[in-house]
């Protein structure tokens, strides 16, 4: 795992270039620029283990125009422009190694307009996922991607994110229509038409979702929507061993089976989101499972899952038909980082992940469960199995060299292992700091120099977002 980043020159804190742009920008902005130190360690690195490297100044923009006007500045100057949305990116992303500009975009976040009739919408990047479903829910609309964190959608762009919904609705990639973005020269452009298919050109939509504002900073997305289902069932699970629960995920999937959500925890996970989200579940390898549909199609799903997991000794199957208690049950789940913290009181809590191919899951998980194990880790297993996605959360004591080092050991070992299998280093999470050192294990050095010639070609001075992806 690489975990050095680039450490600020020691004479950027007081860079002229930097204070020239604050200077020129605070006429404009006034109390919307700010330099105070708390505010920009707020717009750094806040919830892994990553070093926190705050900005030089923190700009919150209002529109469009405002956005080039930063960039603008900063191009002039060679001053570096992070995005920032909610901060709830996992890898680094949003930490400024070289100094520079943050730009806060949570205020851009209106709904511009809605098309029922299309199923599709365009919203401001600093709109939140939870926000744009308020506004859908009375055209009987919702948007799918379920990340979990309240995460802004310009954000969930950035890092190509999915979530718990993906098996079914795909992810960012698969849900964003055309977006309008801010370059590294200050010019806008709109990459797609609202059209549902396009084969007119190069495709700069999937080009700059997944790109973590290193290409160009997202200022509106149009995004696909879909029909809130007529009827909607889940419920959970346990197996008695978490191989038998792949198996049953794999299953599943290659039975056509049309599930929604599809998610394991591990007896570790379990038995942490008992106790933080005052559940009573069995401490087992454990499943939980929803479908959408109509009434017949759901009881029929339900039905045909039951009798899957049956045959790897899934048992007590308890189905959540009432609103509430679905709710209850993937709250826990989306709770489900802040419910290991207390499992090792005072250590950071690492959360990463990585995908591979369906038919790898159970072999990919069960080594790492057995990893985890052998190791004496602290580390809850929890994933997007349907798709082929897990996490783990690895608790650290930060102040033990020895647990760090077998920290980094373990999650390593984790990518490495999930690459040889035809995985990914990650599946949702993004590469940010974290896992730029995996990245040419991934691709291979002829494709990373092709990333780079389009980093090069539109962002010459290497101001958006430096020091991410790329190793």
């Amino acid at each position: 795992m690489e975990t050095t980043v680039e450490q600020r020159p020691a004479t950027q804190a007081g860079h002229a270039p930097v204070q020239e742009v604050i200077a020129a920008l605070s006429a404009h902005f006034g109390e919307r620029l700010a330099i105070g130190r708390a505010i920009r360690e707020q717009h750094a690195n806040t919830i892994t283990w990553l070093a926190n490297e705050a900005p030089d100044a923190v700009v919150f923009v209002e529109s469009t125009e405002e956005v080039q006007l930063v960039v603008r500045a900063c191009a002039r100057h060679g001053v570096p422009v992070i995005a920032f949305g909610t901060g709830s990116s996992l890898e680094g992303q949003i930490n400024a190694p070289q100094g520079g500009l943050s730009i806060d975009l949570s205020r851009m976040n209106r709904v511009l307009s809605v098309h029922p009739e299309d199923l599709d919408c365009v919203v401001e990047p600093g709109v939140t996922r939870k926000q744009l479903n308020e506004h859908l829910r009375d055209a009987g609309l919702f948007f799918p991607i379920d990340p979990g964190a309240d995460a802004s959608l310009g954000g969930m762009a950035s890092t190509r994110a999915s979530g718990t919904n993906a098996v079914r609705y795909g992810t960012m990639k698969d849900n964003v229509v055309a977006l309008t973005a801010v370059l590294a020269n200050g010019e806008v452009i709109t990459t797609a038409r609202r059209a549902k298919k396009s084969a007119a050109g190069y495709d700069l939509t999937r080009l700059l979702v997944g790109a973590e504002g290193t290409l160009g900073i997202i200022t509106s997305l149009t995004l696909r929507l879909a029909g809130i289902p007529e009827a909607i069932s889940g419920g959970v699970c346990a197996f008695p061993t978490i191989r038998a629960a792949c198996d049953a995920v794999i299953l599943t999937i290659q039975s056509g089976l049309p599930v929604a959500r599809i998610e394991l925890l591990d007896e570790v996970q379990v038995r942490a989101c008992n106790a933080y989200s005052k559940l009573d579940l069995a401490e087992q390898p454990t499943l939980f499972v929803e479908f959408h549909g109509t009434e017949a199609s759901v009881h029929e799903q339900s039905e045909r899952f039951s009798e899957i997991a049956a045959e790897y000794g899934g048992g007590g199957f308890r189905w959540a038909t009432r609103p509430e208690e679905r709710t209850k049950l993937w709250q826990a789940r989306h709770d489900a980082y802040w419910a290991c913290l207390p499992l090792k009181p005072g250590a950071k809590a690492l959360a990463t992940d990585v995908c591979v191919p369906l038919s790898r899951l159970a072999d990919c998980v069960d080594e790492t469960k057995r990893d985890i194990e052998e190791m004496g880790m602290l580390a809850p297993i929890v994933g997007h199995v349907g798709d082929g996605n897990f996490h783990t959360v690895t608790l650290v004591d930060m102040s033990d060299p020895q647990d760090v080092a077998k920290a980094k050991d373990f999650i390593s070992r984790m990518v490495k292992r999930s690459l040889a299998m035809g995985g990914t280093a990650t599946g949702e999470h993004g590469v940010g700091q974290g896992k730029r050192g995996y990245m040419e294990a991934e691709h291979g050095a002829a494709t990373l120099d092709a990333m780079r010639a389009i980093k090069q070609a539109l962002d010459p001075q290497n101001i958006m977002n430096p020091g991410k992806i790329l190793p």
